[in-house]
């Protein structure tokens, strides 16, 4: 009998947690995020496809690139097993060898995907917002007083709270502004 009591309990407490979750993962902006971080990972890898296997190769064609960029290497400390004419041919080589590399090839090749994934995801928000007609990217300034970014259209600072159009300014004062205005 206590067994059945433990059993009815916990299928309850089961029930409850299974309602909870529920509750939270079907709620719209739990799905719209993971959504969105679906469609961004299937996005990031078929970018980063396109400048690993097409726009990386054509660069390789330059005359004074003679490897593959993500095979640009330098030695920095020499492993073991180190033959000088030969040296090292890949960096999987020379991690093999335990030498100390640094792989500018593969930092180059991250620079470039970084930029395309940007470019391309900044270009999608441009086309996004001509078809919708929402402002997705929101024009901003620095705000005269405690710099930091505001809206365009803001009258008040949110951070400061300063009027931006100068009325608190005392007469004959003038807000400080600084060189690197935006």
């Amino acid at each position: 009998m206590a067994l059945l009591r433990v059993g009815h309990g916990a299928q309850r407490h089961v029930k409850r947690v299974w309602d909870g979750f529920i509750n939270f993962a079907a709620r719209d902006n739990v799905l719209e995020v993971a959504l969105g971080l679906i469609i961004a990972q299937a996005f990031t890898k078929v970018v980063t496809s396109f400048v690993s296997d097409i726009a990386l190769p054509i660069v390789s064609l330059l005359p004074f690139l003679n490897k593959n960029m993500d095979q640009k290497f330098s030695v920095l400390s020499k492993g073991p097993n180190f033959t000088e004419p030969e040296g090292y041919n890949t960096v999987e080589q020379a991690r093999d060898d335990g030498a100390l590399i640094l792989a500018y090839g593969m930092f180059i090749e991250n620079i470039v995907n970084f930029l395309g994934v940007s470019l391309t995801l900044y270009a999608v928000a441009q086309l996004y917002m001509s078809i919708s007609h929402q402002r997705i990217i929101k024009p901003t300034r620095r705000c005269k007083y405690c710099r930091k970014y505001i809206s365009v259209k803001a009258l008040r600072c949110v951070n400061c709270s300063t009027w931006q159009d100068g009325r608190e300014d005392l007469p004959g004062e003038e807000a400080p502004v600084d060189d690197d205005e935006s």
